[in-house]
């Protein structure tokens, strides 16, 4: 039976005050999301408002470009898949397999409080689902909580976008937290590679990806487990 995957992205665009756009970081959509269509998984598009998800400009610098990146520019169904994304409140658990989180900076700001995406991150857990997230995404698994009040990531190891990696890019003053401090305040057990090498690991249901580098590497994770 064909596999289903649903992959949320941010809808927020804007970089702080810093009147200069983010969004998602083309490679950790792309990179992941060719994983799992060439594995034959079905994937869905979804973010908190629906439609068109931001992308952020400097992701598609030709710096930032990879195998997966380039083949995203000549798709035309991806790109309108990204277009048209569904509105994150009108999805269900029962629908999917697994989640992915593709970061960017934008997932710092619109869904780590999110109580759409909170909710559900915590129906595929309770229903024995694996979430997978990469870089800022693992923002929104920092205020999930088990059944028995404590943070869903408590104990377990985890990983995301380091403070030293925000200092590199020089954004630790214009995002309204550092990730990886939040994720060791949430009792998550952190980890993380030599800044801007590929990092991922699984605990149990919980996949994450240390930066953009790090986005096939979490997606080959979510596609083992689901073949497990």
């Amino acid at each position: 039976m064909t596999k289903k995957i649903l992959m949320v992205l941010t809808s927020h665009d804007e970089l702080g005050n810093t009147g200069n756009k983010t969004g998602f970081w083309v490679e950790e959509f792309a990179a992941p999301y060719y994983a799992f269509i060439d594995a034959g998984v079905e994937v869905t598009l979804a973010t908190p408002k629906g439609g068109q998800a931001p992308i952020d400009p400097t992701s598609t610098l030709e710096d930032f470009q990879t195998a997966a990146t380039e083949r995203y520019d000549g798709d035309e169904i991806a790109q309108a898949n990204i277009a048209s994304t569904v509105k994150l409140s009108t999805l269900k658990q029962a629908d999917f397999d697994a989640v992915f989180y593709p970061g960017g900076h934008g997932p710092l700001w619109d869904l780590t409080d999110n109580s759409d995406s909170i909710s559900l991150i915590e129906s595929f857990l309770n229903a024995g689902k694996a979430v997978a997230a990469v870089c800022h995404a693992s923002a929104a698994l920092l205020n999930v909580k088990q059944a028995s009040g404590e943070f869903a990531i408590k104990g377990k190891a985890v990983t995301g976008f380091t403070n030293s990696e925000e200092e590199a890019v020089q954004l630790t003053d214009v995002v309204p937290f550092l990730l990886e401090d939040e994720l060791i305040k949430r009792g998550g057990d952190y980890q993380k590679a030599q800044d801007w090498h590929a990092f991922a690991v699984q605990d149990g249901l919980i996949i994450t990806g240390q930066n953009p580098a790090s986005s096939a590497l979490a997606a080959e994770k979510l596609l083992a487990h689901l073949a497990a």
